[in-house]
């Protein structure tokens, strides 16, 4: 879809700087892809709520990864 919008320059070429992006198109599918992933594990920890609930702690859950 085509869509013209005003963007702050500063802003896009250090999306662009940090992303490798070599376009600016690039730049913006990367961020709104980066963006959408924060929101989704946002969501999903508000699900889940603490570890605490299912008797887990942060070593043994390293440990369970370290065991696959």
């Amino acid at each position: 879809m085509r869509t013209t919008i005003d963007l702050n320059d500063d802003l896009l070429k250090e999306v662009m700087k940090k992303s490798g992006a070599k376009s600016k198109k690039s730049a913006i599918v990367t961020a709104m892809k980066d963006y959408l992933k924060l929101k989704r594990r946002e969501e999903l920890k508000n699900l889940v709520g603490s570890y605490d609930e299912f008797g887990l702690d942060q070593k043994n859950l390293k440990k369970m990864r370290n065991e696959r």
